[in-house]
């Protein structure tokens, strides 16, 4: 069953990390740059890690081009 969670991107960071600030919402550093799609590719495969699951079944449902992102995650059922 996916599940949304909102996430706050900062881009060009020193290190990658993800910090739960609520239930659902999240705050995420990655190293890439936000050009060429670089950093949403970076946010999906760091939160696919985070969530144990593949990044095909995480999506960024709204803020493609902004900092704060609505994103979807299937979790496989186990």
């Amino acid at each position: 069953m996916p599940f949304i969670i909102r996430v706050h991107v900062r881009t060009r960071a020193h290190e990658e990390k993800i910090e739960q600030v609520d239930l659902e919402t999240y705050n995420v550093w990655v190293t890439a740059s936000p050009v060429d799609n670089q950093a949403n590719d970076a946010v999906i495969e760091l939160v696919a890690d985070y969530f144990n699951t593949a990044p095909s079944n995480v999506r960024i449902k709204s803020g493609m081009h902004g900092k704060h992102k609505f994103m979807e995650i299937d979790k496989p059922s186990a």
